[in-house]
């Protein structure tokens, strides 16, 4: 057997774990989970992708390491061995981004050490890593927490191009010269209930577009 297809690893079943969480099985705009974070840090673009990609490590690491210790584990305390094993992948993450983005890992203050307490990870742990195998599990976490981190960069995109006239705290509005012909900025867009609003608003379209998933909720 020849080519990518045939490739047990790149099934169909396989990349599906990793596509339907960017699309009909999002974690925010499907599921409904996370949406604290996504109140909390998508003021700005550059903290919502650098807590994104955060998520991302966490989750497909601690997805592989419960999965490879799945058959070890009593079940009465699989729920601190999951808990020790996120608490120190965020450690790590929280120790890389002081050594090398301390700035953004200021901005980020606490948020990237709740993502201990995110029950999107929690969640996958326990409904996927518990009953499959590493690979498997890496695709699982590595796909879910790419649709997680999909709604923070769309919301913290429109939130600090809106909010601010920025994106990178580059000034993309007033290079246009949009401030020029009267244009101001979206005060309200950085506070934190046009955060939800937004999310709502992508729920919207999602489900306008995709019928099913009204009928299935």
């Amino acid at each position: 057997m020849n080519g990518r297809e045939s490739d047990p690893l790149f099934s169909v079943k396989n990349m599906r774990l990793l596509k339907e969480p960017l699309g009909r099985s999002n974690p925010i705009t499907v599921q409904v989970l996370g949406i604290c974070s996504a109140l909390a840090v998508t003021v700005k673009l550059e903290p919502s992708i650098v807590l994104a990609l955060s998520v991302v490590v966490v989750m497909g690491v601690s997805n592989v390491l419960t999965s490879l210790i799945r058959n070890m584990v009593p079940g009465r305390i699989r729920i601190i061995v999951q808990l020790v094993i996120i608490a120190s992948m965020v450690t790590l993450v929280d120790q890389f981004l002081k050594a090398f983005a301390y700035d953004v890992s200021r901005q980020l203050s606490v948020f990237v050490g709740l993502i201990i307490t995110n029950c999107i990870i929690m969640g996958r742990l326990e409904a996927f890593a518990l009953a499959n195998k590493p690979w498997e599990s890496l695709l699982d976490g590595v796909g879910n927490a790419a649709g997680y981190g999909l709604i923070l960069v769309i919301v913290g995109f429109f939130r600090e191009l809106l909010g601010s006239g920025t994106l990178f705290d580059y000034p993309v509005i007033e290079m246009t010269g949009l401030y020029s012909i009267g244009y101001e900025n979206n005060g309200m867009m950085i506070l934190p209930p046009m955060a939800l609003i937004t999310v709502g608003i992508i729920i919207w379209v999602q489900r306008s577009r995709d019928k099913s998933l009204i009928e299935e909720n």
